[in-house]
C-alpha cells in the first residue's frame, strides 16, 4: 500500500501479552504512589540475551514482574520480504494478540525533509485506515528527526496536523524528545491525547542534545530517575494527557542491571 512512496513500514509490534506471563505480583509491577502505570517493557531492551537465548530472556523478564511487552523486530524476516506488506503485519498482530502496531523509523537521508514527511503522513493515514478495520491502532513512534524546522514550527507540528487523529496516534519517547532539544511537557500540553503511548528512559548527564539526528550512543541510556531528564514532570504531563501505556525502554548495554533500578524508581517516585 506505501510502496509508490518509496517508504517501508518498520513495524514495532506492541502486543500486550498477558498470555505469555502470568502476573506475578500483587501490585502491577513498577507502580507505587504516584506513578500508577500500566507499565511494559520494550524487548528491544533485552535484544542481545534474546539472541542467545529466548525462553531463558522470557523467563528472565517475568521474574521482573512484567505481564505486558512491546515486541519489535522482524523476527526473523529479511527486511525486504517484511516492508511493504500491510496484510502481512496484520497476520502477524493477530496472531501475538497485539493491540497497537506502529512504525518505529522512517527511513530517510539526513536531513529529514518536507517531502518525506508528507510521504509518511500518507502512509500513516492509510495504515491507520486499513489497521482500523481490523480492531488495530496504529501510532509513530517519536524519534527526533520530526522537529527539523517548518514554517513557524517543525515538522512534526505538519505531521501531526495532517495525520487523522482517530486514526493515528503516537508515542513520545522522551529520550528523543529530549535528543532533539524540546520539551516532552511542552509536547504533552500541546498534543494531549495524540500522545497514547511512552518510552520511558534515562539520560547520561554529558549526552549531547539538539541534535535531529535520531542517533545516540547505547551506552547514554541510564537508569530512570538518574541523568538529565526530570521525570517527575514528564510522568504527570503523561498522565494529564490520557497516556494510555508507558514502555521502559533501554538500550544500554547494561539494561539487565539498570531495568530493575528503573521499575525501584517508578515504585517509590512521588509527586
Amino acid at each position: 500500500m506505501n510502496a509508490n512512496h518509496g517508504l517501508s513500514l518498520l513495524v514495532m509490534f506492541c502486543a500486550f501479552v498477558a498470555a505469555l506471563f502470568s502476573a506475578a505480583t500483587a501490585a502491577p509491577v513498577g507502580t507505587g504512589p504516584s506513578f500508577k502505570g500500566p507499565l511494559g517493557l520494550q524487548l528491544y531492551s533485552f535484544r542481545d540475551q534474546f539472541a542467545k537465548d529466548v525462553p531463558g530472556t522470557l523467563d528472565k523478564i517475568r521474574d521482573l514482574g512484567f505481564t505486558d511487552v512491546e515486541l519489535a523486530g522482524t523476527y526473523g524476516l529479511s527486511a525486504e520480504d517484511f516492508k511493504n506488506d500491510l496484510d502481512g503485519v496484520i497476520r502477524e498482530a493477530k496472531i501475538f494478540g497485539v493491540q497497537w502496531v506502529g512504525c518505529a523509523w522512517v527511513p530517510h537521508k539526513d536531513p529529514f525533509d518536507e517531502k518525506t514527511c508528507r510521504e509518511a503522513i500518507v502512509v500513516f493515514n492509510t495504515a491507520g485506515d486499513a489497521l482500523a478495520k481490523e480492531g488495530i491502532k496504529f501510532f509513530s513512534h517519536t524519534h527526533g528527526y520530526e522537529f527539523q524546522p517548518y514554517a513557524d514550527g517543525t515538522l512534526f507540528d505538519l505531521m501531526m496536523a495532517e495525520t487523522r487523529p482517530d486514526l493515528v496516534n503516537f508515542e513520545m519517547d522522551i529520550f528523543w524528545i529530549v535528543h532533539a532539544g524540546q520539551d516532552p511537557v511542552k509536547l504533552f500540553d500541546k498534543y494531549g491525547s495524540r500522545f497514547q503511548l511512552t518510552h520511558l528512559k534515562g539520560m547520561k548527564e554529558s549526552t549531547p542534545t539538539g541534535l535531529l539526528t535520531g542517533h545516540s550512543d547505547v551506552t547514554n541510556d541510564v537508569p530512570l530517575g538518574q541523568g538529565k531528564i526530570d521525570l517527575v514532570p514528564i510522568l504527570k504531563a503523561a498522565e494529564k494527557a490520557g497516556v494510555k501505556w508507558n514502555f521502559i525502554e533501554d538500550e544500554s548495554p547494561t539494561s539487565e542491571q539498570q531495568i530493575p533500578q528503573s521499575l525501584r524508581y517508578l515504585e517509590q517516585v512521588k509527586w
